[in-house]
Protein backbone atom coordinates (compact mmCIF):
# COMPACT_ATOMS: atom_id res chain seq x y z
CA UNK A 1 0.00 0.00 0.00
CA UNK A 2 2.64 2.31 0.63
CA UNK A 3 4.54 1.86 -2.82
CA UNK A 4 1.22 2.77 -4.14
CA UNK A 5 1.14 6.00 -2.41
CA UNK A 6 4.10 6.90 -3.22
CA UNK A 7 3.23 6.39 -6.72
CA UNK A 8 0.68 9.37 -6.38
CA UNK A 9 2.56 11.68 -8.61
CA UNK A 10 2.75 9.33 -11.85
CA UNK A 11 -0.79 9.99 -12.87
CA UNK A 12 -0.74 13.88 -11.17
CA UNK A 13 2.01 14.02 -14.31
CA UNK A 14 -0.28 12.39 -16.99
CA UNK A 15 -2.96 14.56 -16.22
CA UNK A 16 -1.11 17.61 -16.58
CA UNK A 17 0.81 16.21 -19.72
CA UNK A 18 -3.16 15.16 -21.14
CA UNK A 19 -4.49 18.27 -20.87
CA UNK A 20 -1.53 20.35 -21.68
CA UNK A 21 -1.27 18.02 -24.93
CA UNK A 22 -4.35 18.50 -25.80
CA UNK A 23 -4.72 21.94 -25.01
CA UNK A 24 -1.38 23.19 -27.17
CA UNK A 25 -2.49 20.31 -30.20
CA UNK A 26 1.45 20.06 -31.19
CA UNK A 27 2.43 17.09 -33.12
CA UNK A 28 5.72 17.39 -31.12
CA UNK A 29 4.06 17.21 -28.20
CA UNK A 30 1.51 14.33 -28.02
CA UNK A 31 -1.06 13.68 -25.13
CA UNK A 32 0.13 10.23 -23.75
CA UNK A 33 -3.75 8.63 -24.78
CA UNK A 34 -1.98 9.17 -28.15
CA UNK A 35 0.88 8.21 -27.61
CA UNK A 36 -0.48 4.72 -26.16
CA UNK A 37 -2.56 4.64 -29.19
CA UNK A 38 0.91 4.38 -31.32
CA UNK A 39 2.45 1.83 -29.25
CA UNK A 40 -0.48 -0.50 -29.40
CA UNK A 41 -0.62 0.01 -33.12
CA UNK A 42 3.26 -0.12 -33.67
CA UNK A 43 4.05 -3.28 -31.78
CA UNK A 44 0.75 -4.82 -29.79
CA UNK A 45 -1.92 -5.10 -32.21
CA UNK A 46 -0.92 -8.40 -33.82
CA UNK A 47 -3.04 -11.81 -33.73
CA UNK A 48 -3.02 -13.96 -30.85
CA UNK A 49 -0.78 -16.49 -32.63
CA UNK A 50 1.95 -14.30 -32.46
CA UNK A 51 0.89 -13.11 -28.74
CA UNK A 52 -0.57 -9.85 -30.20
CA UNK A 53 3.19 -8.55 -31.36
CA UNK A 54 2.96 -7.20 -34.53
CA UNK A 55 5.29 -7.66 -37.93
CA UNK A 56 7.27 -4.56 -36.39
CA UNK A 57 7.70 -5.67 -33.00
CA UNK A 58 9.21 -8.99 -34.51
CA UNK A 59 11.28 -7.85 -36.89
CA UNK A 60 12.80 -4.80 -34.38
CA UNK A 61 11.97 -4.82 -31.03
CA UNK A 62 13.18 -8.75 -30.82
CA UNK A 63 16.44 -7.85 -32.75
CA UNK A 64 16.89 -5.16 -30.66
CA UNK A 65 16.93 -7.16 -27.18
CA UNK A 66 18.77 -9.91 -28.97
CA UNK A 67 21.93 -7.52 -29.63
CA UNK A 68 21.72 -6.02 -25.99
CA UNK A 69 21.47 -9.32 -24.16
CA UNK A 70 24.21 -11.11 -25.90
CA UNK A 71 26.68 -7.52 -25.86
CA UNK A 72 25.80 -7.34 -21.89
CA UNK A 73 26.38 -11.14 -21.70
CA UNK A 74 29.59 -11.17 -23.47
CA UNK A 75 30.90 -8.09 -21.73
CA UNK A 76 30.14 -9.68 -18.37
CA UNK A 77 31.62 -12.71 -19.07
CA UNK A 78 34.63 -10.97 -20.03
CA UNK A 79 34.08 -8.66 -17.38
CA UNK A 80 33.92 -10.76 -14.51
CA UNK A 81 36.84 -13.20 -15.66
CA UNK A 82 39.21 -10.67 -16.48
CA UNK A 83 38.53 -8.28 -13.23
CA UNK A 84 39.35 -11.73 -10.98
CA UNK A 85 42.50 -12.41 -12.34
CA UNK A 86 43.18 -8.71 -12.02
CA UNK A 87 41.70 -8.39 -8.78
CA UNK A 88 44.08 -11.29 -7.61
CA UNK A 89 47.58 -9.69 -8.85
CA UNK A 90 48.01 -6.07 -8.10
CA UNK A 91 50.82 -6.02 -10.00
CA UNK A 92 49.50 -6.86 -12.91
CA UNK A 93 46.43 -4.17 -12.12
CA UNK A 94 49.75 -1.92 -12.11
CA UNK A 95 50.27 -2.49 -16.02
CA UNK A 96 47.20 -2.20 -17.25
CA UNK A 97 45.45 0.46 -14.79
CA UNK A 98 46.63 3.37 -17.33
CA UNK A 99 45.42 1.75 -20.37
CA UNK A 100 42.01 1.00 -18.39
CA UNK A 101 41.74 5.01 -17.10
CA UNK A 102 42.09 5.90 -20.63
CA UNK A 103 39.53 2.96 -21.86
CA UNK A 104 36.82 3.76 -19.54
CA UNK A 105 37.28 7.73 -20.57
CA UNK A 106 36.38 7.09 -24.24
CA UNK A 107 32.89 7.54 -25.04
CA UNK A 108 31.62 4.36 -26.40
CA UNK A 109 29.47 6.27 -29.25
CA UNK A 110 32.80 8.14 -30.65
CA UNK A 111 34.07 4.52 -31.47
CA UNK A 112 31.37 3.56 -34.06
CA UNK A 113 33.33 4.96 -37.33
CA UNK A 114 36.06 3.01 -36.20
CA UNK A 115 34.16 -0.07 -35.24
CA UNK A 116 32.73 0.84 -38.69
CA UNK A 117 35.88 0.80 -40.56
CA UNK A 118 37.30 -2.48 -38.63
CA UNK A 119 34.09 -4.63 -39.27
CA UNK A 120 34.19 -3.24 -43.09
CA UNK A 121 33.80 -6.48 -45.22
CA UNK A 122 32.98 -9.00 -43.22
CA UNK A 123 30.13 -10.88 -43.21
CA UNK A 124 27.84 -9.66 -40.40
CA UNK A 125 29.67 -6.41 -40.42
CA UNK A 126 26.44 -4.32 -38.79
CA UNK A 127 26.27 -7.09 -36.40
CA UNK A 128 29.39 -7.06 -35.25
CA UNK A 129 29.57 -2.96 -35.18
CA UNK A 130 26.69 -2.96 -32.99
CA UNK A 131 28.04 -5.72 -30.46
CA UNK A 132 31.65 -4.23 -30.12
CA UNK A 133 30.02 -0.95 -29.25
CA UNK A 134 27.90 -2.60 -26.39
CA UNK A 135 30.57 -4.81 -25.06
CA UNK A 136 32.94 -1.60 -25.35
CA UNK A 137 31.05 0.89 -22.93
CA UNK A 138 29.43 -1.95 -20.92
CA UNK A 139 32.57 -3.98 -20.12
CA UNK A 140 34.02 -1.29 -17.90
CA UNK A 141 31.56 -1.16 -14.98
CA UNK A 142 31.72 -5.27 -14.45
CA UNK A 143 35.41 -5.43 -14.38
CA UNK A 144 36.26 -2.35 -12.51
CA UNK A 145 33.27 -3.50 -9.64
CA UNK A 146 34.93 -6.94 -9.69
CA UNK A 147 38.36 -6.09 -9.29
CA UNK A 148 37.39 -4.11 -6.50
CA UNK A 149 35.10 -6.57 -4.86
CA UNK A 150 38.39 -9.68 -5.59
CA UNK A 151 40.56 -6.54 -3.88
CA UNK A 152 38.73 -6.11 -0.92
CA UNK A 153 38.05 -10.08 0.55
CA UNK A 154 39.50 -10.67 3.68
CA UNK A 155 42.75 -12.12 3.56
CA UNK A 156 41.27 -14.23 6.82
CA UNK A 157 38.92 -15.86 4.57
CA UNK A 158 41.38 -16.88 1.84
CA UNK A 159 44.37 -17.45 4.62
CA UNK A 160 41.70 -20.00 6.47
CA UNK A 161 40.95 -21.43 3.57
CA UNK A 162 44.52 -22.15 2.65
CA UNK A 163 44.49 -23.52 6.10
CA UNK A 164 42.20 -26.52 5.38
CA UNK A 165 43.86 -27.08 2.10
CA UNK A 166 41.70 -26.03 -0.47
CA UNK A 167 43.29 -25.54 -3.75
CA UNK A 168 43.65 -21.96 -5.63
CA UNK A 169 40.47 -23.04 -7.94
CA UNK A 170 38.38 -23.70 -4.51
CA UNK A 171 39.18 -20.70 -2.79
CA UNK A 172 38.06 -18.58 -6.01
CA UNK A 173 35.34 -20.66 -5.74
CA UNK A 174 34.13 -21.08 -2.42
CA UNK A 175 35.57 -17.93 -0.82
CA UNK A 176 36.70 -15.05 -3.87
CA UNK A 177 33.93 -14.72 -6.06
CA UNK A 178 30.83 -15.57 -2.80
CA UNK A 179 32.63 -12.68 -1.06
CA UNK A 180 32.88 -10.07 -4.15
CA UNK A 181 29.75 -11.00 -5.54
CA UNK A 182 27.74 -7.62 -3.94
CA UNK A 183 30.16 -5.85 -5.86
CA UNK A 184 29.69 -8.22 -9.21
CA UNK A 185 26.09 -7.61 -9.38
CA UNK A 186 26.56 -4.10 -8.66
CA UNK A 187 28.68 -3.96 -11.92
CA UNK A 188 26.11 -6.40 -14.00
CA UNK A 189 23.10 -3.55 -13.01
CA UNK A 190 24.98 -0.93 -13.96
CA UNK A 191 26.11 -2.26 -16.85
CA UNK A 192 22.45 -3.48 -17.74
CA UNK A 193 21.20 0.01 -18.33
CA UNK A 194 24.24 0.98 -20.44
CA UNK A 195 23.52 -2.34 -22.90
CA UNK A 196 20.62 -0.70 -23.29
CA UNK A 197 21.37 3.12 -24.46
CA UNK A 198 24.28 1.48 -26.13
CA UNK A 199 21.94 -0.83 -28.50
CA UNK A 200 19.83 2.35 -29.58
CA UNK A 201 22.95 4.54 -29.96
CA UNK A 202 24.53 1.23 -31.98
CA UNK A 203 21.46 0.98 -34.15
CA UNK A 204 21.28 4.62 -35.43
CA UNK A 205 24.28 3.68 -37.60
CA UNK A 206 23.67 1.54 -40.55
CA UNK A 207 20.96 -0.76 -39.30
CA UNK A 208 18.28 -1.59 -41.04
CA UNK A 209 16.11 -3.02 -37.99
CA UNK A 210 15.81 -2.20 -34.43
CA UNK A 211 14.27 -0.14 -32.11
CA UNK A 212 16.89 2.53 -32.36
CA UNK A 213 15.90 2.18 -36.44
CA UNK A 214 12.75 2.66 -36.01
CA UNK A 215 13.18 5.93 -33.88
CA UNK A 216 15.28 7.19 -36.36
CA UNK A 217 13.04 6.20 -39.05
CA UNK A 218 10.11 7.88 -36.82
CA UNK A 219 11.93 10.82 -36.49
CA UNK A 220 12.56 11.14 -40.57
CA UNK A 221 8.82 10.89 -41.05
CA UNK A 222 8.09 13.64 -39.15
CA UNK A 223 5.83 11.38 -36.47
CA UNK A 224 5.57 12.54 -33.13
CA UNK A 225 3.63 9.87 -31.59
CA UNK A 226 5.69 7.25 -32.86
CA UNK A 227 8.98 8.96 -31.60
CA UNK A 228 7.25 9.61 -28.12
CA UNK A 229 5.75 5.86 -28.29
CA UNK A 230 9.45 4.74 -29.15
CA UNK A 231 11.16 6.57 -26.27
CA UNK A 232 8.16 5.15 -23.94
CA UNK A 233 8.81 1.76 -25.17
CA UNK A 234 12.66 1.89 -24.44
CA UNK A 235 11.96 3.90 -20.76
CA UNK A 236 9.36 0.42 -19.88
CA UNK A 237 11.72 -1.94 -21.30
CA UNK A 238 14.68 -0.67 -19.11
CA UNK A 239 12.59 -0.80 -16.26
CA UNK A 240 11.05 -4.13 -16.95
CA UNK A 241 14.85 -5.42 -17.18
CA UNK A 242 16.21 -3.60 -13.83
CA UNK A 243 13.15 -5.03 -12.20
CA UNK A 244 13.87 -8.46 -13.08
CA UNK A 245 17.60 -8.15 -12.36
CA UNK A 246 16.87 -6.80 -8.85
CA UNK A 247 14.82 -9.87 -8.00
CA UNK A 248 17.46 -12.27 -9.73
CA UNK A 249 20.00 -10.21 -7.07
CA UNK A 250 18.00 -10.68 -4.31
CA UNK A 251 17.26 -14.16 -5.00
CA UNK A 252 21.00 -15.24 -5.61
CA UNK A 253 22.28 -13.23 -2.85
CA UNK A 254 20.02 -13.65 0.02
CA UNK A 255 22.88 -15.54 1.68
CA UNK A 256 24.48 -12.45 1.97
CA UNK A 257 21.64 -10.30 3.43
CA UNK A 258 21.40 -13.25 5.85
CA UNK A 259 24.94 -12.81 7.15
CA UNK A 260 24.65 -9.24 7.18
CA UNK A 261 21.84 -9.03 9.76
CA UNK A 262 23.39 -12.08 11.84
CA UNK A 263 26.39 -9.82 12.36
Amino acid sequence: MRRLLKLWLVPVVLVVWELLGRLLDDGDFPPPTTIVTSMYEMWFSGPVSHVFLTEDAIGNVLPSLARMFSGWILASLLGVLLGVALGRSRVATDYVDALFEFGRAVPPPLLLPLFVVLFAGTKYATLSMQLATIVFGVIWPVLLNTIEGVRAVDRTYTETATVFGLSKAQRLRVVVLPAASPKIFAGLRLSLSLALILMVISELFGSTDGIGYQLLQAQRSFDGAGVWATIALLGILGYLVNSLFVLAERRLLVWHRQANRNV
